[in-house]
């Protein structure tokens, strides 16, 4: 993982007890910096920008944010140390993870297989439930946001979490990144946390694979492939294919909460007598985590059935004219945001070259004026509306047609003679 920046003249130089040694990165929220306690051991701060602690909402959701956070299981995320959250600024202490992040990792050409990519899939899923059980929607679950610790992967970055109360804002805003984002997340249909599902899916695929399973070359692109597209799941471990390709289903009726994928990573399908509790799963699910050990090597995960077309429930978003199944396209390299706000690495999630790229997206499809965007940055703004229908061809206004204006110019002359001549007779 690349060191921390140098700090800049106008950074602080501690946080009460906390001496701040580099920076690790910056968002919408703020600066996150490297420090160390007066043991030497080295934390993560993260302060509020002024945007942020100036304004008395944003202040309170970032709060609430945080105390759900607190209540996450600290085995499967960066956990928090301390919160000062009535200083002037606002900063959260938390644990500071070494390693690389999933992206990095895979863009070095380390793709997961067998056994790890299966902890991978249990350790990811049951930080899910413990997030959700904490009232917590991700919002942005990405290879950049998944940390592979020296004592497993960890899910880091809340930064733009909703806490699930009803009172948080921005519930219905573009906020994610795209390479991940589940479809209705795309189109403001409203944030579930179904949507971390899909992009637990996709983080999986990705995994495995190496690709962005909708690609990762552009905004527009992208967002028509996860609207209207198929995954694109070629290579994917065939053992956990069934279960990604239920998450990554367009209706996210149609896809399992997170204690159910996690049941069904650890073999736990249908009514069984045998099964263990939900709980007892996720306990499990946490001793593999923490341990990484498995029994016999490998997820005791039983496929559904073999991979036979597009996942079910994709024909209740018909892409607009035709599309074809992803071969992949020629793509460009992709950046991610390692940690809260840190600047992106070069990914390589890539789709694959020399094959026909994808049709291009309507004029309409959200984020089509960013082209050339790159779909693995992480957005946080309103969804942009819908834009307006043109009229079809052959149905062009009154003021469009050629003859109009002069007809009516000449008709003006004419009645301005006619005053005239009216006016020298009499």
């Amino acid at each position: 993982m690349p060191g921390p920046e140098p700090l800049q003249p106008s950074d602080p130089s501690a946080f009460g007890e906390y001496r701040v040694t580099g920076r690790l990165g910056k968002g919408g929220q703020g600066i996150v910096y490297l420090a160390e306690d007066a043991n030497g051991d080295e934390f993560a701060v993260k302060v509020l920008n002024d945007q942020w602690s100036r304004d008395t909402d944003l202040r309170k959701r970032f709060e609430k944010e945080v105390r759900a956070a607190q209540k996450v299981a600290s085995f499967c995320t960066a956990a928090i140390i301390d919160a000062q959250l009535d200083s002037d600024p606002p900063y959260v202490v938390s644990e500071f993870v070494p390693g690389r992040d999933l992206q990095e990792s895979i863009a070095k050409g380390s793709t997961q297989r067998g056994s790890t990519l299966q902890r991978l899939a249990v350790s990811t899923a049951t930080a899910l439930v413990a997030i959700h059980r904490a009232g917590i929607v991700h919002r942005d679950f990405k290879p950049g946001n998944v940390l592979l610790g020296p004592d497993g992967p960890r899910v880091i970055d809340f930064g733009i979490a909703r806490v699930d109360d009803g009172t948080a804002t921005m519930t219905n805003s573009i906020v994610g990144t795209p390479s991940y984002m589940a479809p209705e997340q795309i189109e403001g249909r409203g944030i579930t946390d179904k949507c971390d599902i899909f992009a637990w899916g996709c983080v999986i695929a990705f995994a495995s694979t190496g690709r962005a399973p909708f690609g990762s070359d552009t905004v527009p692109a992208v967002v028509h492939r996860v609207v209207s597209a198929p995954p694109d799941l070629t290579g994917m471990d065939e053992s956990l294919r069934p279960i990604v390709e239920q998450c990554l289903d367009k209706n996210p009726d149609n896809r399992p909460n997170a204690q159910t994928l996690l049941m069904r990573l650890l073999g736990h399908e249908g009514p069984d007598e045998s099964a263990p509790s939900a709980d007892d799963a996720v306990r499990q699910g946490e001793r593999i985590a923490q341990t990484g050990l498995l029994t016999g090597g490998q997820v005791p995960f039983r496929p559904q059935q073999p991979h036979t077309g597009p996942q079910a429930g994709a024909a209740a978003y018909p892409a607009p004219g035709t599309s074809t199944p992803r071969p992949g396209l020629p793509g460009h390299p992709g950046t991610s945001n390692p940690r809260p706000g840190l600047p992106g690495h070069p990914g390589t999630s890539n789709p694959r070259p020399g094959v026909p790229a994808y049709p291009s997206p309507p004029h309409g499809t959200p984020h089509a004026q960013n082209a050339m965007v790159n779909p693995n940055q992480t957005y946080a703004r309103p969804a942009v509306p819908r834009q307006p229908v043109p009229p079809a061809a052959g149905q062009d206004s009154v003021l469009q047609q050629s003859w109009i204006i002069p007809a009516v110019l000449i008709t003006i002359v004419i009645l301005l003679l006619v005053l005239l001549l009216l006016f020298l007779s009499s």
